[in-house]
């Protein structure tokens, strides 16, 4: 007679055959290891740390930077002489690269977790590879090409650092039972002291961040300055062709109190409204004149600028996504706009009393107007019919005469002096990138009676930060969007903030103490094996489809004679 008498007995392990096979193709059980990690993969750890950093600040940098993307997709247009949109694949491999870096960083840290050998498979290391030159070459691109807009970080933490700061304290505190895992775990007393230590260097860091971050909504609510004043920077260019009638009557649908224009001036001496140096990006000009498209927009006179059409390169390039959405009505309107002149724009301001802030381009060297360009300007706006009060003049050029001719202009520089410089130059504005002054700057700015105007803010929380340091007015791309913020979007007391860091603090530090001493509980009674060596089982198991049997004993006993 044979009896079967099982040695040892297995239960299946899906989650962790996952978790070893996705991170290591360590598919099979004789496969893992509870062995020391290896230096050669402590590295590539070390490697995979850093790219999951680097990809999180980038990540961070473009999430953040959505209130330029129109500026960003401007400058690809003056180095290439195509308009696309050039953000869509910097995101799209962002998210992707981050998303699986990500990934590979939760399978490392169950790996810890569970005591496994780490093993980076070879593919997801040409992954990781892959991952962090790519995102090294975005950032030497941007360094070279949007240098300025890397402030946005410094400045959208003022917005995001408090959130920030409670994120990472619970992740911190989750990592809690890692560490605590691992300490339990060690043998050696000098490990278990490193680990803890650095731990708590770690911790103690996060819990007294909070005195180094600021903000300027972290403010008594009853110091909060009336809502800044919102101007349509070049009308509402996201709800239609930017620079044209049109885009002026949708940004004061939305109840702008200004409108921001740039200003050009034809080779037969009218004024008329181009952002861009040519006509390329904004009208048909290749169709219309194909032998003149490169040349300048300020030699083409009046009558051969009304000939072309400046509203169909909106629908057809869909610059801010947002023409699938127009009505038919909206788009018979917009396919059929023209180049807008500033008597145009300065009728409309006069009809709704409205401030106009007009950003003047001088004409090229032997252009006909070269000299009298200002003159010509000043002409159309006095002849407007609006009130000198309601202009915004920010040409440096001859302000002194235009002070003397109109002296009823906002007198507004576009470069950043003192006040005491500004007050004596005769100057009561200043017009100026948000990233060109801090929040100490502008109170002191407002102090002196010098209205500050920043551009261009399109996002709420960019919005409400420079409403909560107390900012007059800003210049925006998107007032259908600022016109639904009635209020910052958040906005906390100094005593309000210390109660939440001290709350989180203390929660922290008791989850931290409880977790350590439950892994110090759980820990006490286990031993480290290695599960590849076979034990030997002295209770018989009934098998079942949860229980393989790896080795079988036999047994023989003979039958009595």
């Amino acid at each position: 007679m044979v009896k079967h008498q099982p040695l040892q007995v297995y239960e299946r392990q899906l989650c962790l055959s996952c978790i070893t096979g996705i991170y290591g193709c360590r598919w099979k059980r004789y496969q893992r290891s509870h062995d020391n990690t290896t230096k050669w993969e402590l590295l590539w750890s070390l490697i995979l740390l850093f790219t999951f950093s680097l990809l999180l600040i980038w990540s961070y940098f473009w999430w953040e930077a959505d209130n330029d993307y129109n500026e960003f997709n401007w400058f690809l247009y003056n180095n290439s002489g195509e308009w696309t949109d050039g953000t869509v694949p910097i995101l799209a491999t962002t998210a992707a690269g981050f998303t699986y870096i990500a990934f590979l960083m939760v399978l490392a840290l169950c790996h810890v977790a569970l005591g496994q050998q780490l093993n980076l498979h070879w593919l997801h290391k040409i992954g990781v590879t892959a991952s962090l030159l790519t995102t090294i070459v975005g950032i030497i691109s941007v360094n070279q090409t949007w240098t300025q807009e890397w402030d946005i970080i410094p400045i959208s933490l003022q917005a995001t650092g408090p959130f920030l700061h409670v994120g990472a304290l619970a992740a911190a505190t989750a990592l809690s039972w890692i560490v605590a895992g691992q300490v339990a775990r060690a043998e050696k007393t000098i490990f278990q002291v490193v680990v803890v230590l650095l731990y708590l260097s770690v911790l103690l860091g996060l819990y007294v961040l909070p005195l180094y971050i600021t903000s300027p909504c972290i403010m008594d609510p009853r110091t909060l300055k009336p809502r800044p004043e919102v101007f349509g920077h070049q009308g509402a260019p996201m709800l239609a062709p930017e620079n044209t009638l049109w885009s002026f009557q949708r940004a004061l649908q939305m109840n702008v109190t200004g409108l921001e224009a740039d200003v050009a001036i034809s080779v037969d001496g009218v004024p008329f409204l181009m952002h861009d140096l040519t006509l390329r990006r904004t009208t048909n000009v290749d169709e219309v004149f194909p032998d003149r498209k490169t040349k300048a927009a300020s030699w083409f006179n009046w009558t051969d600028l009304q000939q072309l059409n400046a509203g169909e390169w909106f629908l057809k390039n869909d610059p801010f996504w947002t023409a699938s959405s127009m009505s038919q009505k909206e788009r018979n309107l917009t396919s059929k706009q023209r180049v807008c002149s500033l008597e145009q724009l300065l009728k409309m301001a006069s009809d709704h009393n409205i401030t106009v802030v007009v950003r003047l381009r001088r004409p090229p060297r032997d252009h006909p107007f070269n000299s009298t360009w200002i003159n010509e300007t000043l002409q159309v706006v006095q002849n407007s019919g609006l009130l000198q009060s309601l202009v915004m003049w920010t040409q440096d050029d001859e302000r002194e005469q235009v002070k003397q001719w109109v002296p009823g202009f906002i007198q507004t520089s576009l470069v950043k002096h003192s006040p005491e410089h500004l007050r004596s130059s005769g100057i009561r504005g200043l017009l100026l990138r948000y990233n060109q002054v801090d929040a100490d700057e502008i109170t002191n700015f407002s102090k002196n009676n010098i209205s500050l105007t920043l551009y261009t803010v399109n996002e709420p929380w960019l919005f409400s930060m420079l409403w909560c340091s107390g900012v007059s007015a800003v210049s925006s791309e998107a007032p259908h969007i600022l016109r639904k913020v009635p209020s910052p979007i958040w906005l906390m007391s100094p005593r309000t903030y210390q109660l939440i860091w001290v709350s989180a603090d203390l929660i922290s530090f008791a989850v931290v103490i409880g977790i350590f001493i439950l892994q110090k509980y759980r820990m006490s009674g286990i031993r480290s094996y290695n599960p590849e060596q076979i034990m030997l089982s002295a209770a018989v198991r009934t098998s079942s489809r949860d229980i393989n049997v790896m080795k079988e004993k036999l047994i023989f006993s003979a039958q009595p004679q």
